[in-house]
């Protein structure tokens, strides 16, 4: 299984905010949208979002999410980013030393505050392995968008939370040809309650038009509904 040829995603990591964005993938005319996501909450304060097979993510979320819910019975403190992370990457690697199981078909960028405000990002892949990031991108035309986010990500880019999530935003639509309609956004604010906010369809408009603005071309603004949380 290639993850190159799978969904982007893109993840940004902000002075108060994270964001995670991923395009969205089309779904049959009779089929519920809210059952097809790419983006889930771990905890209330980290949020992952994945490309590659969706039965093998399914596994991984539901393990950790067991291991945040334990973790905070056990120690009466909620999972930081990276012990969360550590925790996927040691169950996709136990699976590729063991007979008669295959390694998950799935990489992944994790996103979150740690208690004292810090914002993480991280990525894992298959094999086991971890690293965190600034900025990232995974799935299909990866290289691409991470040599946009390579020549982009400053500290202007970042310095408010609409400029991180422009920034996300712009990554995206360099891969993603049908513009907003198909992107979806998870973004998590420093000094609030550590909720996981996902924006679909309205929210990103409002961010598009700006953008559209800025480059003085002209987006067509569709009615589109809100969709509820993950």
């Amino acid at each position: 299984w290639n993850i190159c040829t799978c969904i982007i995603c893109v993840g940004i990591r902000g002075t108060d905010i994270v964001v995670l964005g991923v395009e969205k993938k089309s779904v049959a005319k009779l089929q519920e949208e809210r059952t097809v996501r790419k983006i889930c909450t771990l905890d209330d304060h980290v949020c992952m979002a994945f490309a590659g097979l969706t039965a093998d993510a399914r596994i991984v979320i539901n393990r950790a999410r067991v291991e945040c819910q334990s973790h905070r019975l056990t120690v009466e403190d909620p999972v930081t980013v990276e012990y969360i992370t550590r925790h996927i990457a040691t169950l996709k690697q136990r699976y590729t030393q063991s007979n008669g199981r295959r390694p998950f078909g799935i990489s992944a960028l994790i996103v979150g505050f740690d208690c004292d405000g810090t914002p993480r990002l991280y990525q894992t892949d298959p094999s086991g392995t971890y690293h965190a990031w600034k900025a990232n991108a995974i799935g299909r035309s990866a290289k691409t968008v991470r040599e946009f986010l390579e020549k982009n990500y400053t500290d202007e880019a970042i310095a408010t939370d609409n400029e991180s999530i422009k920034l996300a935003i712009k990554a995206l639509l360099e891969v993603v040809q049908s513009g907003g309609k198909n992107i979806e956004l998870a973004v998590i604010r420093r000094n609030q309650p550590l909720k996981v906010r996902v924006l679909v369809s309205c929210p990103i408009w409002g961010h598009l038009n700006m953008l559209a603005f800025e480059r003085k071309a002209i987006f067509f603004v569709p009615f589109l509904k809100r969709t509820s949380l993950i």
